[in-house]
């Protein structure tokens, strides 16, 4: 398949129009700090951090990879970080960075997902997207990018409140995930999450359905990290009232409900140039489309 993306003047174009997002809140503060925002889940020993403690490492090798995740939960926010993905050949690699309502994969929780799928060398990364709610998954997108996601860091960001879910990369938005306004079973909105991101080995499927293997003789494979930034609803049990469509928090307002002019621009950029799988396109997977497919984007 192949996909025509417009010369350099349309990635300046694209780098024009790349909307601020505004930062006026009473949300969580955002902090660089490892410590004081996240704890390792397994291997410490594949956990590194820089100097001076702002950029952090995470490996993969043979034996095992590594991964970390937010000590608050939060519901509804802005969710933002800066990550260098793997460079070479990394066939079989998947770097994750994603929200989930439990710290294990539960059968009853809820996700949302940026999977990093690595290739071999010269071939591009792919970025998968997905959606679970109650444990119901199966609405994958897949993206190219419009730079090396291995030359430099570059920021990969999660917009959710209960009227949508945008995935935002470098804040171009490639995703958009709209709520009905109805009870239904494909939006999640009720349960709080944690922060994640791991690396591990999925040569079983990541790289052209598992025909391409983890070479090991490249190990360790390393991803990077720094400048996580939040500005969200920390949870506070039973309810925190910060979740309210009434409060005062730009990221729960109406202008956050919908796309922005520019934003529309973007991604209308983005679906005729870098989509590669959409599960609402798939009518051989899905004969009957899932109900959400036939929410509009640009509402």
């Amino acid at each position: 398949m192949k996909i025509r993306v417009s010369p350099m003047a349309s990635l300046l174009f694209i780098a024009v129009l790349i909307s601020a997002i505004c930062s006026s809140s009473e949300a969580a503060g955002s902090q660089t700090s490892f410590e004081d925002n996240f704890s390792i889940m397994w291997s410490e020993d594949h956990f590194k951090t820089s100097d001076d403690g702002q950029t952090w490492f995470l490996s993969l090798d043979k034996e095992t990879g590594c991964g970390f995740q937010t000590k608050q939960r939060y519901r509804f926010g802005w969710f933002s970080m800066k990550l260098k993905l793997v460079g070479g050949d990394s066939a079989g690699v998947v770097t994750a960075y994603y929200m989930c309502s439990e710290n294990g994969a539960g059968p009853e929780r809820d996700e949302l997902d940026f999977e990093f799928l690595g290739n071999r060398t010269g071939q591009p990364y792919l970025i998968q997207t997905n959606v679970y709610k109650n444990g119901v998954g199966g609405r994958e997108m897949r993206h190219m990018l419009w730079f090396d996601p291995t030359e430099g860091f570059h920021s990969y960001s999660v917009l959710w409140n209960s009227q949508q879910i945008l995935f935002f990369v470098d804040r171009v938005p490639i995703r958009v995930y709209k709520n009905n306004g109805k009870e239904n079973g494909f939006f999640p909105n009720e349960k709080p999450m944690y922060l994640f991101s791991s690396i591990w080995n999925a040569d079983d499927w990541a790289t052209r359905g598992g025909l391409e293997k983890t070479d090991w003789k490249r190990a360790p494979f390393v991803s990077s990290y720094k400048d996580f930034s939040v500005e969200g609803c920390q949870w506070e049990d039973p309810y925190p009232a910060c979740v309210s469509t009434t409060t005062k928090n730009w990221w729960d307002q109406y202008d956050a409900w919908h796309l922005s002019d520019s934003q529309k621009m973007d991604y209308a950029w983005v679906q005729r140039n870098l989509v590669i799988y959409d599960y609402c396109k798939d009518y051989e997977r899905y004969p009957q489309l899932p109900e959400e497919c036939s929410l509009s984007p640009w509402d």
